[in-house]
């Protein structure tokens, strides 16, 4: 049989199919490999708010990738791995256009490592910001604000949770917020008895995530911020929060070390902040 022919053949071999808890399993060998920490909560989770595809040959997963709808307007896409031994053979592609079909017209945004912008690239993304990793154990642990400015999330803050989100991204994500609360730590600045901010403390990776994060002011941000951390103590913790938020050098003045950076990209018009709440940490690199 000729490379070629061989070639043929293993591209035969390979499915593309929607993504579903019976991939689970093996999405998570995928993220392992990268060294993504992901935990099969934090797969099941996005199956659950979003839908994707992944790439089967011989009943094992080498492809991954998912998207979470944000109305009909908008929404975010994420989780798009490619087993290493499989690489460059256009596997990505065929997982983005997949990908593409089922949530275009809507605006896509995602968070893209290095390595995948040159794909995106080419499929029309445009590079619009940039996201900050910042974790590890902080060295101090958040001073608890004034019980009158910053206090637990209650249920009757969900409404006003959900309108915050709206102002700070211009999405509409009321059941991806039900969602993540549900199993979280949430946090609400009030301010003349009106709701200013909010952010979400969750597990999620190696420890827990701090975002999202919405406020009108760095000032606040960090107010809800301090909240979340002294609850969760000296446990390791993960904030992705925009360069132009203002808070890297308190994160790494507290110990939140700047780890890793992506690029935020977006096809079709970004969503926009209509105010005076703004998006201060992302809930995570795929959901944004």
């Amino acid at each position: 049989m000729t490379t070629a022919a061989a070639e043929d053949r293993v591209h035969e071999d390979v499915v593309l199919l929607p993504f579903a808890r019976s991939h689970l399993e093996g999405a998570l060998r995928l993220s392992q490999e990268m060294s993504w920490p992901y935990r099969i909560d934090d797969w099941d989770v996005a199956l659950q708010l979003g839908r994707g595809f992944v790439l089967e040959r011989a009943g094992a997963v080498i492809g991954t990738a998912a998207w979470w709808p944000y109305g009909d307007t908008h929404a975010s896409a994420g989780m798009i791995i490619v087993a290493k031994a499989v690489q460059g053979r256009g596997y990505g592609a065929r997982l983005m256009d997949a990908l593409l079909t089922s949530a275009r017209p809507r605006t896509v945004a995602l968070n893209s490592t290095a390595e995948g912008i040159a794909l995106y690239r080419r499929r029309g993304f445009v590079p619009i910001g940039v996201i900050h990793q910042h974790q590890a154990i902080p060295s101090e642990t958040g001073r608890s604000p004034r019980s009158d400015l910053v206090r637990a999330m209650a249920a009757s803050d969900f409404d006003a949770v959900v309108r915050l989100d709206r102002e700070a991204t211009g999405w509409e994500r009321q059941r991806m917020l039900d969602r993540l609360v549900q199993n979280a730590d949430g946090y609400v600045l009030h301010r003349d008895g009106i709701a200013r901010g909010y952010a979400i403390s969750r597990l999620f990776g190696r420890g827990h995530v701090i975002g999202p994060v919405a406020a009108e002011s760095p000032t606040d941000a960090r107010a809800l911020i301090e909240a979340a951390l002294a609850r969760l103590g000296g446990r390791f913790v993960r904030i992705d929060t925009s360069a132009a938020s203002q808070l890297g050098p308190w994160l790494e003045s507290i110990g939140l070390q700047h780890v890793s950076d992506a690029t935020t990209m977006t096809l079709g018009m970004p969503a926009q902040s209509t105010g005076p709440a703004r998006s201060f940490a992302i809930a995570n690199q795929s959901f944004g």
